[in-house]
């Protein structure tokens, strides 16, 4: 799965045991056909938790991640469930065509068409 999102703060890496770290990242995302912006958590673990090292709050990025889940029984015998969104490729969004593909009123074309014209 992939989205395009903006950065808006980066963890420091979390050494889980002495063979498992995690860091974690909150991106802004405004889904299509929506006004309004979520806020996503993303985790990236193992090696790759060095990747955030080269992005900053506020950049644009593409993110390239898994959707995981997991099924936990607790100590009272009750059924828990945990998901996840596992990040494995970050991308810097540079041009803002990648950013923003709705048209903009500036860069559309001119239409000659007389309001008089229309037959509403």
């Amino acid at each position: 799965m992939e989205i395009k999102a903006k950065l808006v703060e980066i963890m420091n890496t979390i050494r889980v045991s002495d063979k498992f770290q995690k860091r974690e990242f909150v991106v802004e995302y405004v889904p299509e056909k929506s006004q309004y912006q979520e806020y996503l958590k993303f985790e990236i673990v193992q090696e790759k938790c060095e990747m955030l090292d080269a992005f900053k709050v506020g950049e644009h990025v593409e993110i390239l991640f898994n959707l995981k889940g997991r099924k936990w029984i607790n100590p009272k015998g009750e059924t828990v469930y945990f998901n996840s969104l596992q990040a494995w490729k970050l991308k810097k969004i540079t041009d803002q065509s990648d950013k923003d593909s709705s048209p903009d009123a500036e860069n559309m074309p001119f239409d000659d068409l007389n309001v008089e014209d229309v037959p509403f």
